[in-house]
């Protein structure tokens, strides 16, 4: 391990140089790929002078435990030396963190779809609900949450809902939303007091780039139509909406939000890509072994992942056993003791596996 962290140091040494070459900075592409890896690697490195500075400590107070007599200067040297030892089981602890193979779709913008599932109205009251909480989750970062389609039921409720978020990172914390959300609730309509349970389904896809995925455009169906439901003035009379149909998959696009067809075109594309992206992510993430198959984040998406329990005023995360008494809280975007939770765990989970192949 520290022969890498050494080998880092250096690296990040000569990047620091090449971001000081007007050549480089002259040079858009290269000095953005150059500034990316300074600010993966700077943390790194940070936390690996802080490991050499505890072990100097050490050093250094066993040095004085040695050679001084002074009793006062003794007691001094041992607490430092003391404190060291427990930084650095710490910082140890954490630079293998750090030093664990990043997803490289961490940093990218995501797609989120959110379906209703079992439960009629009330799940779909209970996805525009969970739309919601990530539009509150996601403000805290400065992100911004974009509409790509949406099917309402008529009563404020999302049969489906489609959107990107776009933010540096956003992938990194929202790809742990994927999977099966459980509502136990007594329904407004509920005229007997009895507890429903209802299901959502969320599915979150990193933001694919058109040099990720390649779509041949003989394998595309367009269809353009007017669109329909709430809009604005254009609905019903310019066929702006677009319907991609993907032939070898058979993924079908919907795309109505702008009032322009380009628009909505270029939405449904981005779309797409993603899907497709997915779906190779999907397949790589089966074709794992199952001993080196994270058990946390981006998994089997019919899997039932949090149960929101109203009359209790509990969430449940099923992944990690973790119960909250703040469902208010959550519910108006107040994700992160949840989400840091899981990230933490996925960590201990990938450290277990490292540990055990050394």
């Amino acid at each position: 391990m520290f022969d890498r962290l050494e080998e880092l140091v250096d690296k990040l040494d000569t990047i620091n140089n090449q971001l000081t070459d007007p050549d480089v900075v002259s040079d858009q592409n290269k000095f953005r790929k150059l500034m990316k890896e300074q600010s993966d690697l700077s943390p790194i490195v940070e936390k690996y002078h802080e490991y050499k500075d505890a072990k100097t400590t050490i050093e250094d107070s066993l040095e004085i435990l040695e050679e001084e007599s002074d009793e006062e200067l003794r007691e001094m040297a041992k607490e430092e030396m003391n404190e060291a030892k427990a930084n650095l089981e710490t910082i140890e602890q954490e630079l293998k963190i750090l030093l664990l193979p990043k997803d490289p779709n961490d940093s990218k913008n995501v797609i989120v779809e959110i379906r209703a599932g079992a439960g009629g109205d009330e799940a779909a009251l209970f996805a525009y609900e969970v739309y919601r909480m990530y539009q509150k989750y996601v403000d805290q970062f400065k992100w911004k949450v974009e509409l790509m389609s949406v099917n309402e039921n008529g009563i404020g409720g999302f049969k489906e809902a489609v959107f990107m978020i776009t933010g540096d990172g956003a992938y990194s914390k929202m790809k742990y939303e994927s999977g099966v959300h459980r509502v136990q609730r007594i329904p407004k309509t509920e005229s007997g007091g009895r507890i429903h349970t209802s299901t959502i389904t969320v599915a979150v896809m990193p933001e694919a780039e058109e040099v990720d995925v390649e779509i041949n455009e003989n394998d595309i169906r367009i269809d353009v139509m007017r669109a329909s439901g709430n809009g604005g003035q254009c609905v019903n009379t310019t066929d702006s909406a677009v319907r991609l149909t993907h032939i070898p998959t058979g993924i079908v696009i919907y795309s109505q939000t702008e009032k322009s067809q380009l628009q909505n075109k270029a939405k449904a594309f981005a779309l797409l890509r993603s899907k497709l992206y997915d779906m190779e992510l999907q397949k790589q993430h089966d074709a794992e072994a199952a001993d080196r198959r994270s058990q946390i984040g981006t998994g089997d998406r019919s899997e039932k992942i949090r149960t929101y329990n109203f009359p209790e005023g509990r969430v449940t995360d099923h992944r990690i056993k973790l119960t909250l008494y703040k469902l208010d809280q959550i519910m108006n975007g107040d994700l992160n003791e949840l989400i840091d939770s899981l990230i933490a765990a996925d960590q201990t989970a990938k450290l277990a596996q490292v540990n055990e192949e050394e």
